[in-house]
This record gives C-alpha cells, sequence and structure tokens, in this order.
C-alpha cells in the first residue's frame, strides 16, 4: 500500500485520558504501543479544554460507601457496586500516580495536603502525553482512524486512517485495539467536543461489537448563549429568569433543566449566578478559570448580571452509553477489541445517570489502565501470529457505498439532517414516543441513503465517516428510548414519566442496516468466546 504501513502489538485510537493511560499502561505491560489521534494529543477533546472534578475517594469504609450511594437513585440503581469498587481503587491509584510519577501540582487545602479530588485539563493532558512517549509508546498526531482491520476469524487486528498533515494514508497491523474515542456530542459546538463524533461506535459496530445504555443520551449542558463553555456546576448557585424580569420558577441546573428547555421552546432564558457568596466566588475563579474568559471578554459580572443561556447537545460525552464491554480488562464481544473512557458504557459505575466530570474521569483513568493492560495481554497471547496475515477492512458507510457514490461534499447534508432530529429539545430532550418513532423513521432513511451514496469522492474521508458515525448513533440512541417505556435515570420519557420496576434491566443495542435491542438482566454474566459474533461486513485489504 501507499503511505504509513507500521506493525505494533496495541494500537490505540483517540487522545484524551482514557487514550493516555490505556497506551502508558500497555507501555509499561511491556507491549509495543501506537496511539493514533484524530487531534493533538494532549490539546483535543473534552478534557483538554476544561477542568474536571474527579470520584477519587479515600480508602476509608464510609467515605466509599457513601460514594457509592449518593449516586445510585440517581442512576436509577442500574450501577454495579463491584465495578464501582473497583473504580474507586483504580482511580485512588491512579491520581496518587498522577502526583508521584507525574508530578502533577495538585493544590494543598488548609491542612497542607494535596487536594487530589480535581485536574485542571490543560495541565493534566500535557503531562499525560509526556508519560505516554517517555514510555515509548509512539503518537500520531493529526492522524483520524477511518475503520478497523480484523483478520479472517473476526478478531480485531489494527486498523487504517488518513494523515491529515502529511496528507497520506496509513495502515496499522496490531496484536489488540482500545477504543478510546469518546463519546457523540453531535457537533452541538460544546467545547472540546468537535473530535467527538461517536466514530469509535461505529467502528466498533460494524466489526459486531454491541453497544449498552444508548437510551442514556439526552444530556445537555447550560452555557451563555452563544458560547460553548458547559460548566453546569456552577449553575447551582444561579437565579433563573424570564425575558419579563421574573423568575423562572423550577428552573434549575439539577432537577429543572427540563423547565428550561420548554421555556427556550417559545422566549430567552436568562441567569445570574447571585447565590455565590464572596468566597464561593473566589474559590469558582480558582477552580475553572476558563468558565470565566467569555464573561471577561464580554464584559459581563455573571454574579451582579443577568445573560442569556442556552443548552447544547451533550449525547453520550456526558450520557453514560457506549460500547458493551464483557470483562475486567474492558474486551467488548469482538476478539482483540476494548474499549475505555466515553466510547465505552459507564452504566457500570453510574447506571444511567452521570455528568462532566467526576464519574467520567474516574472511568477514563481506570477503563483505560485495564484496557491497556488487557490488550498487551492479548496481544501477547498471539505469539508470532501478532501483526502477520491477512487483514479484512471493515469500513462500510462513507466509505464503500452500495449504491452510486454521491458528491464529496455529501457529509454536509447528513450532518445537518442528523442535528435537526438530535439537537432540538423537544425531540431528544423533552421525549415522548411518537416524536422518537418519527425521528428514528427519518434517521433510518438517512442511514439508507448514506449507506448507498455517501463517499468522499476523493474529498475528506474523515467527515463522511464522522457523518456516517453520528447517525448511526442517533439510531442506537433512539432505538434504546423506544425500548425504555419508563423514566430512568436521564433517559426521561413525558408519555411514561415513572419508574417502571419491572425495568430494571439493561438495553443492549447494535447493528448498522438493521438496528435491534434487547433486554439483559443485571445479573447476566459476561458473554463467552462461544457467544461473539462475527465481523458484520468485511473486506478484503490490498497488502
Amino acid at each position: 500500500m501507499t503511505g504509513l504501513d507500521l506493525t505494533t502489538d496495541v494500537l490505540v485510537v483517540g487522545g484524551g485520558p482514557a487514550a493516555t493511560w490505556a497506551a502508558l499502561k500497555a507501555a509499561q505491560d511491556g507491549a509495543d504501543v501506537v496511539l493514533a489521534d484524530k487531534g493533538y494529543c494532549g490539546t483535543s477533546g473534552a478534557t483538554a479544554s476544561a477542568g474536571t472534578g474527579v470520584w477519587y475517594v479515600p480508602p476509608e469504609p464510609a467515605a466509599r460507601e457513601a460514594a457509592m450511594a449518593g449516586r445510585e437513585a440517581l442512576g436509577g440503581y442500574l450501577a454495579d457496586r463491584r465495578w464501582m469498587r473497583r473504580v474507586l481503587d483504580q482511580t485512588y491509584a491512579g491520581m496518587n500516580e498522577l502526583a508521584a510519577a507525574g508530578r502533577y501540582p495538585f493544590p494543598a487545602g488548609p491542612d497542607g495536603k494535596q487536594l487530589r479530588n480535581g485536574l485542571q485539563g490543560p495541565e493534566y493532558m500535557r503531562r499525560m502525553r509526556v508519560r505516554v512517549q517517555r514510555a515509548g509508546a509512539r503518537v500520531l498526531d493529526h492522524s483520524p482512524v477511518t475503520e478497523l482491520l480484523t483478520d479472517p476469524s473476526g478478531a480485531v487486528a489494527g486498523a487504517r486512517g488518513h494523515r491529515r498533515q502529511a496528507g497520506q494514508p496509513y495502515r496499522i497491523r496490531a496484536g489488540a485495539v482500545v477504543l478510546a474515542t469518546g463519546g457523540c456530542a453531535f457537533l452541538s459546538g460544546a467545547l472540546g467536543c468537535n473530535v467527538n463524533t461517536g466514530d469509535g461506535a461505529l467502528f466498533a459496530a460494524e466489526v459486531g461489537a454491541e453497544l449498552s445504555g444508548m437510551e442514556f443520551s439526552n444530556a445537555y449542558g447550560i452555557a451563555p448563549e452563544g458560547t460553548s463553555v458547559t460548566k453546569t456546576a456552577f449553575y447551582s448557585f444561579a437565579t433563573f429568569y424570564r425575558e419579563d424580569g421574573t423568575v423562572l420558577e423550577g428552573a434549575a441546573s439539577q432537577g429543572g433543566r427540563s423547565v428550561i428547555a420548554r421555556t427556550l421552546l417559545d422566549e430567552k432564558v436568562y441567569c445570574r449566578l447571585d447565590r455565590a457568596g464572596a468566597e464561593a466566588r473566589r474559590a469558582m475563579r480558582l477552580a475553572q478559570p476558563n468558565f470565566f474568559l467569555t464573561f471577561d471578554r464580554l464584559g459581563i459580572d455573571p454574579f451582579t448580571q443577568r445573560f442569556a443561556v442556552t443548552l447544547l447537545a451533550e449525547g453520550t460525552v456526558r450520557g453514560t452509553g457506549g460500547i458493551r464491554i464483557t470483562r475486567d480488562d474492558c474486551a467488548t464481544t469482538v476478539p482483540g477489541l476494548f474499549a475505555a473512557g466515553d466510547a465505552a458504557t459507564r452504566e457500570l459505575i453510574c447506571g444511567g445517570f452521570t455528568g462532566g466530570g467526576s464519574h467520567n474521569a474516574a472511568w477514563a483513568i481506570s477503563s483505560g489502565t485495564w484496557a491497556g493492560r488487557g490488550a498487551a495481554r492479548h496481544a501477547r497471547s498471539l505469539g508470532a501470529r501478532a501483526g502477520t496475515g491477512r487483514l479484512l477492512a471493515a469500513g462500510g458507510a462513507g466509505i464503500r457505498p452500495t449504491g452510486t457514490p454521491g458528491r464529496g461534499d455529501g457529509f454536509r447534508e447528513v450532518v445537518s439532517a442528523v442535528q435537526g432530529e438530535v439537537l432540538p429539545y423537544e425531540k431528544n430532550y423533552l421525549r415522548q414516543g411518537d416524536r422518537l418513532a418519527a425521528s428514528l423513521e427519518v434517521l433510518d432513511s438517512i442511514w439508507k441513503e448514506s449507506r448507498a451514496s455517501l463517499h468522499a469522492g476523493g474529498g475528506d474521508t474523515v467527515r463522511t465517516r464522522e457523518a456516517a458515525a453520528m447517525t448511526a448513533h442517533a439510531r442506537w440512541m433512539y432505538a434504546s428510548a423506544l425500548a425504555r417505556t419508563e423514566s430512568r435515570g436521564m433517559a426521561r420519557r413525558l408519555d411514561f414519566p415513572a419508574q417502571d420496576p419491572g425495568q430494571h434491566h439493561r438495553i443492549v443495542t447494535g447493528g448498522l442496516d438493521r438496528v435491534w435491542t434487547r433486554t439483559e438482566p443485571l445479573t447476566a454474566s459476561p458473554a463467552s468466546p462461544a457467544s461473539w459474533p462475527g465481523p458484520a461486513a468485511s473486506l478484503e485489504v490490498a497488502s
């Protein structure tokens, strides 16, 4: 083939915290590692552009019990205590490692002890990039993966992609692949989420992997109108107002965001952080300085002046749905494929509700660690077979149209059409069965047309694949939302407002041309190798 051709033990796809922890731990485990990022590893993605809290709890029984119990009800009691304990242990170890080996400059509290329950994204990711490179991993920046490769048995054996700055394709043979590509925010404009288009979920589904919790995907973050910073935590100090200046009753950052959404359908909503005292204001500026940059540039004091707000969709970035994992090492239902971070389901530790940091940040550290080590072990188990043999390409929509190829810029229309079904509050946030069904019918049509004609035509294959991934993501979301005829976690249904004890299960989904769903009891054991499905579609890659 033309372009770069590499062979490695472990390929990590992504460049955020989960990806860098996976690459670091795989390399420390003795594996040869390549990390391929869509952007520049260390600066792209949701974490690198912000600060984040971390679910960091000292190993004190009472504190750990309170930490686990505190979010179970919010998540609809779908979390797994064993996994919660594992994540608490691994996150505690990981943050302490970051302080010692990574020399992260945690601030100190009044007693002089470091406060390790939060991270400044830019500094965190800068240090993680350095750690990955010092461990010996090769980093390919601006090198988005466009499809996975499998061997004839269906096991994942590498990937292909495009090096944007070099203007050339690349292929990587690998003994195992870790997908840490983040969730999907549908190019809504939320800060740092322009790279989060659901690519990893599409790649996984194309080789036969399953997804879980995709109904928990209607997360919207509060942001000043016309901006991208969705730091919702600080809005707990806010009072919300109607256009006429009267208080918007029931509106709140937690438990009252639907009131904001309904009101925004007809009029503007304003806000003032007037419930924060002087000490809280100082602490907020120190904790999240980028939250205030927009206000400072606009000459607005958010504590004393009203400002218009909007809600930006954050999908499975703040939601909990993602690729289903089946073992403690974050393996998927497909041999050789592992998932970590927001690309993987977070139901195991937070059920049907999470946020922008905290559990998600802890999950990135923990799942990245486990997936990296698991991938290294899997690659070693292949012995001399790793990186050899015939490769099959799994990519379909956006690469290999089944009909007459369309225009090279056809992805723009696809993205716009998908956004028309997933961004409006009345369709995605304020969910009802008839609206979900109508949107799913439209999305099925978009997928069918995209599968037949979406093609880069010598143009931007990355963008066409993003359009296909967003379409697939939306279909899994709405199919799962229709299958959960109740309100649980963030999966709220206006036509089924109560939680149904009979639906205390997980919803697994998958499929491409035909999306399917099934229920899975919380006590179900991991799938055995005999039940692993083969690839959904394959095409031999010329060597």
